[in-house]
């Protein structure tokens, strides 16, 4: 669409509208530079539950602006583009994960947030990287878990805690695809690089890591190193904060394959600036969910909120 600027555009709908624009840490920059919120799964979480906007436009893929729509059921939730959708999230279907249960039915049930709203009403406590090892250690050592639907956060958390959580087979593929073959020649190549990977990476890449963490974390950790140069295995959307906030710092992605020096997700790149203001202006595509999955799928979430205030992982 020629001759429209779009970010004066946005603005004064935005204004207009009582609108609020979230956006995760792996939109294109355009998009992070705009937002009224840029953060994390679980930061993001807490930003639309405490809204007073009435209307949010999320950035972000499908079931982060079904969460907005959770907390926020009497919202105006729309996401710029519907397609943008999980390889995580779709990698554990409601109706299997509920046959997986019934071999478990002594077990709490703890999903990752990177999940539909569906498999959010099976849960008892949804959880972000950001919070999932200090959740999981809250609770007795004698408690059964199954965790899903991420194989390699869950192992991760195991490893960590000395549990043995019960684990769906789920991945994302943006992060399960990085080799720890690929990090090995990087490090040779950069010996004075520290590797700082997100948990969703496969267990012989965070093997080799020096800090792993939530890209909230991973963002901190950088800020904080008195090192010059990291080697990132997670998204490539995070280098923009990461780049703003440490001008002097080099920063290289570990690439998803030898053809390129990048690692996006497909779905949230998704989402345009274009897009966005389209979201805005025709208040479309809007999520929708009904009101017995929005009630089942807010428990879990609030608990998640609820021991994060309690073990004082956000203020």
């Amino acid at each position: 669409m020629s001759g429209i600027d779009y970010l004066q555009e946005i603005e004064r709908l935005r204004k207009e509208k009582n609108a609020i624009i979230l956006a995760h840490y792996y939109q294109v920059p355009e998009i992070q530079d705009l937002a009224d919120y840029v953060g994390d799964s679980l930061g993001l979480a807490r930003e639309a539950a405490k809204t007073n906007a009435q209307m949010i436009v999320f950035a972000g893929v499908h079931f982060m602006a079904e969460t907005a729509k959770i907390l926020n059921p009497d919202k105006l939730v729309v996401l710029p583009d519907l397609k943008a959708g999980c390889s995580l999230a779709d990698s554990c279907p409601a109706e299997g994960f509920a046959q997986f249960l019934n071999n478990y039915p002594d077990h709490l049930v703890i999903s990752y947030i990177n999940c539909t709203a569906e498999v959010k009403t099976l849960s008892d406590i949804i959880c972000t990287s950001g919070n999932a090892v200090q959740i999981v250690e809250s609770l007795p050592k004698d408690q059964k878990i199954v965790f899903a639907p991420d194989k390699n956060l869950g192992g991760y958390i195991n490893k960590i805690t000395g549990r043995d959580m019960v684990l769906w087979d789920g991945t994302c593929e943006v992060h399960d695809i990085l080799t720890a073959e690929a990090i090995v020649r990087m490090k040779a190549e950069n010996p004075d690089a520290l590797l700082i990977a997100h948990p969703e990476c496969q267990a012989a890449v965070l093997e080799l890591a020096d800090f792993v963490g939530s890209t909230t974390a991973l963002l901190n950790f950088t800020a904080k190193s008195s090192a010059q140069k990291f080697i990132v295995a997670t998204e490539s959307g995070i280098l923009h904060q990461m780049q703003k906030s440490n001008l002097s710092k080099t920063f290289l992605i570990v690439p998803s394959d030898e053809t390129c020096s990048c690692n996006d997700c497909p779905y949230m790149k998704l989402n345009t600036v274009e897009k966005l203001y389209l979201a805005l202006k025709n208040e479309k595509p809007a999520i929708e969910l009904s009101e017995e999955v929005m009630e089942k799928a807010r428990k879990p979430i609030d608990r998640m909120l609820e021991m994060s205030l309690q073990l004082g992982l956000v203020k």
